[in-house]
This record gives structure tokens, sequence and C-alpha cells, in this order.
């Protein structure tokens, strides 16, 4: 005889009692709707690059390394740097991870990560130029996804502005003929602002913060909002096919605001 697998009743089931603990303001991992897993981060963790950090957000852990190399600048961009961000999903990281290029969901990831530290002006890109309109700095911040439980964005996120804010660059002189020549010098990588992204989803008409990997399975639509340093938002991405009310969109900035704050508080002081 044959045994049906259980994984999809087993599933519902969790689902069901996810949603009636939600109804009582209460989540599967005991979280209230608008906690925080435990944030831990590790600066300096790869020897080799010029700035790294690790990430663990409850069970979700990502590792970010950054290079700096030089290149051309881009041509609409003549007098500025360049910035490079990539996400790998490790196959270890989780069951459905597979070996090969990087699909639709790595490819979001990124832009998601790519456009906080972007559009906050996070980097200094005018003091990246070597030679005007020949040679820049450019920085590649590559994000591998260790383990999966939920909530990429933020802890790709928060990694990514650590492992910039720890980084070193490489210092370069311009000889009499006009050619760049590295020295052992390095400097901080010029930082202006610190991008903090804030994760909430929707399940059923609940809000949460953080959602872990069970709950954005269940739920219908996630909402990340990036804030700089002021409070600003400089991104945003919704997600999934379920909808957002224009009263939940801002309920959910003022909640994403305070979190981001409290993240700044308590692990990037100088940037308050």
């Amino acid at each position: 005889m044959s045994i049906t697998p259980q994984i999809e009743p087993l599933a519902k089931i969790k689902s069901k009692r996810m949603i009636k603990l939600l109804t009582s303001g209460k989540r599967l991992d005991g979280r209230g709707l608008l906690d925080y897993r435990k944030i831990e981060i590790k600066n300096g963790v790869i020897e080799k690059a010029e700035g790294s950090a690790l990430v663990s957000l409850g069970e979700t852990k990502v590792l970010v390394g950054v290079k700096i190399e030089t290149g051309s600048p881009y041509p609409d961009l003549p007098n500025q740097g360049a910035l490079t961000v990539n996400a790998e999903f490790v196959p270890l990281a989780h069951r459905y991870f597979e070996p090969g290029p990087p699909d639709e969901n790595s490819i979001e990831l990124a832009r998601i990560v790519d456009r906080g530290i972007r559009e906050s002006g996070a980097i200094n890109m005018e003091s990246l130029v070597i030679i005007p309109g020949r040679l820049v700095d450019v920085v590649f911040v590559d994000i591998y996804i260790l383990n999966h439980d939920g909530n990429l964005i933020d802890a790709s996120g928060i990694a990514a502005i650590s492992a910039l804010l720890n980084s070193k660059l490489p210092v370069y002189r311009v000889n009499e003929s006009g050619e760049a020549e590295k020295t052992e010098e390095y400097n901080p990588l010029p930082i202006r602002d610190c991008p903090i992204p804030v994760t909430l989803a929707k399940i059923n008409d609940k809000i949460v913060l953080d959602p872990s990997l069970d709950e954005e399975n269940t739920a219908s639509a996630k909402l990340t909002m990036t804030f700089t340093k002021d409070g600003k938002i400089c991104a945003i991405q919704k997600s999934g096919i379920g909808t957002f009310t224009l009263q939940e969109v801002i309920e959910a900035q003022k909640i994403a605001r305070e979190k981001a704050n409290e993240i700044r508080k308590n692990f990037f002081r100088e940037w308050i």
C-alpha cells in the first residue's frame, strides 16, 4: 500500500493555528505582532574583504562581503564611483534553493538592497573618483543567504550597511604620467547615511513585523520600507498578490519608521 504524504495537511493545520493566535495578538514563536526576532551583528568576519558583516535575524542568517576594485565610470555618471549589489541563495540555506544562475528571487533581493543604499545616498559616490571620466572605485556588495527562515530583505539590508560601515577604501595616487598607482594606505569608505529596511506582512487582516518563513508562506502580501537616518522613505517594495488599504499603508509606515530608529539606536548609534 502507499501512504499519502502529510506535508500539506500539516501545513494547513499550522496555518490555522497561526491565524488563530494572530487574532489574540500572538504568534507561533511567542512574539507580539510588532516584535522583531533577536538581531545579532558580527563585523569583519571575512578577512580578505574590504568590509563584511554576518547578521542573524532569529534563525535567518545572511553574510555580506564588500570588495572594492577600480573600473570605468558609467557613461552618464562620469564623476561618480559605481555600486553593484548581488545576492546568492546558497543551496545549503534551504531545501528549495538549487544551484544555478540567479533567479527572480535573488535578483529582487539584490535590487531592493541596492535601491536602499543608492537612493539614500549612503555612499559618497563623488569621492570614489580617482581620475575624472576615466577611473573610479567600484563597490561590490555580495549577499550570501546562509540560512533562510524568513525576512531576507531586512537581514540583507542590515548586513549590507553594516559591511559598508566597516569597509576600507584603498588609496590611489595619480603619477606624473596621469596614471593611478595603488598605495598601501586605506581610508574608511565615505558613508553619509545609514538606510534601514523594515518589512511587514499581511495575514488576513493582521499586520505583523519581521515575518518568519512560515508567516511569509501564509501572508497574502508583504511591504518593505527603507528609511534614511532622517526618517525619510528612500525605497519601498510590495510583494504578493494581496493588497494593503491606504490606512494600512499609513499605519505601516509609522510602525516601520519607529522600528528603523530602534535598530539604528541599538546597532548604529552614531547615526541617530
